[in-house]
């Protein structure tokens, strides 16, 4: 910014405009923006498709399942990234949008698989009725991993029918959209410089559930 005078010779403040040509930095919010990642969607495509040998045929790709925790640490990672740019954006977290966000993304198509399926099971599977219904509830509280454990139809077990079988892996993801916005809602609240540090205890502490449960796990 210059001085200019004015006809009777006092100094005046020239325009504070920025002039033609001049390149401003980004914005805060630009910079606290999630990009659109290309090859996390293509890592969460090998995911799905290694999930999908894997149920064809466990000889073709015997660590496809694999496949389920890769897709679970993008989405962790992501859901993070999004909260941290959120708390930078705007200085708070609004959990309620947050929620009602998933909440769009993932209840329409999970709703009408579960009514076109009880519709076809009512047609075609009518022995199957009473069992189906209460992995339909299950479902649809997103707590299919606790009702298989509670059941004893885990993921690996011999079943006749079982066609919501596979929604124990979207329970453990809705429920992670729960639980993790609250931690980090409350880490956030000292800044998001404080999740550098905290994080090398989150790894720490990955690894260590890691080594326990590789030494506690059974096959079958």
């Amino acid at each position: 910014m210059t001085a200019t005078a004015d006809a009777s010779g006092t100094p005046t403040r020239a325009s504070t405009r920025p002039t033609a040509g001049v390149r401003r930095g980004p914005a805060r919010n630009d910079i606290s923006r999630v990009p659109y990642l290309p090859g996390l969607d293509g890592m969460r495509a090998i995911a799905v498709v290694a999930v999908m040998v894997y149920h064809a045929n466990p000889d073709w790709l015997p660590g496809g399942y694999l496949g389920v925790e890769v897709f679970f640490v993008i989405s962790g990672y992501l859901i993070t990234l999004l909260l941290i740019s959120e708390k930078e954006r705007t200085s708070t977290v609004d959990m309620k949008q947050f929620w009602i966000r998933r909440a769009r993304r993932l209840l329409p198509a999970l709703f009408t698989m579960m009514i076109a399926l009880t519709i076809w099971t009512s047609l075609f599977e009518r022995d199957a009725l009473g069992k189906l219904r209460g992995d339909v509830i299950a479902a649809f509280f997103y707590v299919s991993n606790w009702y298989q454990i509670w059941t004893g139809a885990g993921y690996t077990a011999a079943n006749e029918f079982a066609p919501l079988r596979h929604l124990w892996s979207l329970a453990v993801e809705e429920q992670f959209y729960v639980v993790w916005p609250l931690v980090m809602f409350a880490l956030l609240r000292g800044g998001s410089r404080r999740i550098a540090d905290i994080s090398r205890w989150l790894v720490l502490a990955a690894l260590g559930i890691t080594v326990v449960t590789a030494l506690v796990y059974t096959s079958g």
